[in-house]
């Protein structure tokens, strides 16, 4: 458990999305779907807030108030819609679509997915309320960052700042929710925490020594993964 949560906040300390979509999947088999969602929300909060610590200079504040905050709530939105028929279809077409701006991020064609700022808060929206259908907001949230051509530093620092506002709606509601179940796993959650603070430290070490090709490179890396994993799970 600690050696994914690790992976977990390393992977989103340089990508910018993570923590979720690898814990998540990890825990699913001992606590079912939806209460692992709940539990993977506090240490995914935690080692969110403490990256954003960190590259709080690197915020980008404008499309944080547009796309964010558009994006925050169409992932709300999304989620409340969730049903597990229309989310295992719409995860095909999501796991599709990441492999291809992941693909077309690995061979340097990404400039071609130029969002232009007044499209921002649409952008923000729709990346959000799919997330939120599909159970996987990080990945597809930072597919339409990919649009905007921020610098490695600003657009995790950027993606984190959204990830952090979803996380201080959503916490109270999974509190209200499954709250006896997150009790109950207390120990789980613990570790997984301490995992993923280890893990967000060495991440967010090797992203200060990225070059921007490089982040690039790994950001179309992480998506074409989690597009590979999106396509499997919904088998």
């Amino acid at each position: 458990m600690a050696g994914v949560g690790i992976a977990a906040g390393a992977v989103a300390a340089v990508a910018g999305f993570g923590v979720g979509s690898l814990l998540t999947p990890f825990l699913v088999p001992s606590f079912g779907g939806k209460t692992a969602v709940a539990l993977v929300a506090f240490p995914h909060a935690i080692a969110t807030a403490i990256r954003l610590w960190r590259l709080r200079a690197a915020i980008d504040w404008r499309i944080l108030k547009t796309f964010g905050t558009a994006s925050a709530a169409g992932g709300l939105t999304g989620a409340w819609l969730f049903t597990e028929a229309a989310g295992s279809m719409l995860a095909v077409v999501l796991g599709v679509l990441l492999l291809v701006v992941g693909g077309i991020q690995l061979a340097g064609l990404a400039v071609r997915l130029r969002i232009a700022p007044a499209w921002s808060a649409v952008a923000g929206a729709v990346s959000g309320f799919f997330g939120g259908l599909v159970g996987n907001q990080g990945g597809i949230r930072s597919a339409a960052l990919l649009g905007f051509e921020l610098p490695a530093r600003v657009f995790v620092a950027t993606a984190g700042a959204i990830a952090l506002i979803v996380d201080a709606v959503r916490l109270p509601v999974y509190l209200a929710s499954h709250g006896h179940a997150i009790l109950d796993a207390w120990r789980v959650v613990l570790v997984a925490t301490i995992g993923v603070v280890a893990g967000t430290f060495a991440g967010t070490s090797i992203l200060f020594r990225l070059s921007q090709r490089t982040f690039g490179r790994v950001i179309g890396a992480t998506l074409l993964a989690l597009g590979a994993w999106l396509l499997w799970r919904a088998r």
